[in-house]
């Protein structure tokens, strides 16, 4: 046990939730020092490990804590983040009660702007054979446990490889946003890091919908889940149906978008994952 540390952090967490909540696909299942946990890439950094213990204790690598902490949300005060919401809201109570553990996690911008561009229209086990073949065909490499991980390949080996290529990783007509928008990036068309650390949501958004194929669910996406916005509300299928039958059954489009942007406050974010969560599992 001397070889891993453990995590502080604010419960409750749930890594198996968070890891199977449609925010992340690569992370596979490893033991390691006889505790069962996960193994991934987070940017081009060797591979992280994380495994949770019991309900209160969550272990990682040495030297890795910072990272897998910021990653997976718990460097955030969760109690802090309950308490901008809606105090005498039944329905978002109840799917904080079916998945308390869950956190929002902070993913590398590039990354999770691809992803979400691939995953259109896709379900969780094709977005994740997707997210494997163009990291094992275009990443970087790095060996743990006896076995090979890959990164997330950069925009400028995405761009490289063109639309054709990408087409054969069974991307379909995405092939073509994703390779433009890797080009886009490379040639500093889009700055993301300038996206990320962009105080003004709305400026974020603004220029990462400059981008071939992002429309503002993809942007919203990108804001909540790597940029740290807690208050970007992404409206998917799941989500617009928990609303439009739960809350406000007239309203949709950005009538919608705006209302609950407003009604579920500035970490309106962390509410959507909530609510997706129990959408998708319940209804």
């Amino acid at each position: 046990m001397a070889q891993l540390v453990e995590i502080p952090f604010e419960p409750p967490f749930s890594l198996d939730v968070t890891l199977k909540s449609g925010q992340l696909f690569h992370w596979e299942e490893v033991e390691h020092e006889g505790i069962t946990g996960f193994a991934g890439c987070i940017g081009n950094a060797p591979v992280t490990w994380i495994g949770q213990k019991d309900d209160s204790t969550v272990l990682t690598l040495p030297g890795h804590e910072d990272r897998a902490a910021r990653y997976f949300g718990l460097d955030q005060s969760i109690s802090d983040i309950h308490a901008t919401f809606p105090q005498d809201d039944p329905v978002l109570t109840r799917a904080i009660a079916y998945c308390p553990g869950i956190r929002v996690a902070r993913q590398p911008v590039w990354e999770c702007l691809a992803t979400f561009i691939t995953s259109s229209l896709k379900q969780v086990a094709h977005i994740r054979g997707i997210s494997m073949t163009l990291r094992q065909r275009y990443g970087q490499g790095y060996a743990f446990g006896g076995r090979e991980f890959f990164a997330y390949p950069d925009p400028a080996a995405l761009a490289a490889a063109g639309e054709s290529a990408l087409r054969e990783c069974a991307l379909g007509y995405r092939a073509k946003s994703l390779a433009l928008a890797g080009a886009a990036i490379r040639d500093g068309a889009v700055d993301l890091h300038a996206i990320e650390q962009e105080e003004v949501e709305a400026i974020g958004r603004e220029g990462l919908l400059e981008l071939h194929g992002v429309g503002e669910k993809i942007a919203n996406c990108v804001l909540l889940f790597s940029c740290g916005k807690w208050g970007a509300f992404p409206i998917d299928v799941w989500i617009e149906r928990i609303l439009r039958t739960e809350y406000r059954k007239r309203l949709k489009g950005a009538k919608l978008q705006q209302w609950a942007t407003k009604y579920f406050g500035p970490n309106a974010g962390y509410a959507q994952q909530y609510l997706f969560h129990f959408a998708r599992k319940t209804l």
